[in-house]
């Protein structure tokens, strides 16, 4: 299992976000479910606090699938959540709780991850919290 990889989610976990970015290269390319791809750990340490606001998440079923070389990996888990605070676009927050399947995928480089991608089925949250 790729320790940088482990280290990211195991900080995701504790809601470290500070812990996340020491795991990332500076010029992180963050590929975003639905939507665009934000460079940098600037863009990224703004991303999580408003993921924070809005959405309180615990990762559950946790697997993670690492390419020979340790230059690419895979993380599959469940996504346990509530939605806290109305996300722009999105249905109104009333304190909804979510359960999603969904999937990371990774490339790192000098110990580091340079590329972060995730998938969920966005309708399936929309059906869950009521949208």
């Amino acid at each position: 299992m790729n320790s940088t990889v482990k280290a990211y989610f195991e900080a995701f976990g504790r809601g470290d976000v500070e812990g996340m970015l020491a795991c990332l290269d500076e010029d992180v390319a963050h590929h975003v479910n639905e939507g665009q791809v934000r460079r940098g750990k600037a863009a990224f340490r703004a991303f999580c606090e408003h993921m924070n606001r809005c959405y309180r998440e615990e990762l559950t079923d946790m697997v993670i699938f690492e390419a020979e070389g340790g230059t690419r990996a895979a993380a599959e888990f469940i996504v346990n959540g509530t939605y806290l605070q109305t996300d722009e676009g999105l249905p109104e927050a009333s304190g909804q709780t979510y359960r999603l399947p969904a999937g990371s995928f990774f490339s790192l480089e000098n110990g580091k991850i340079t590329r972060v991608v995730t998938y969920y089925n966005l309708a399936d949250w929309i059906r869950q919290v009521g949208g």
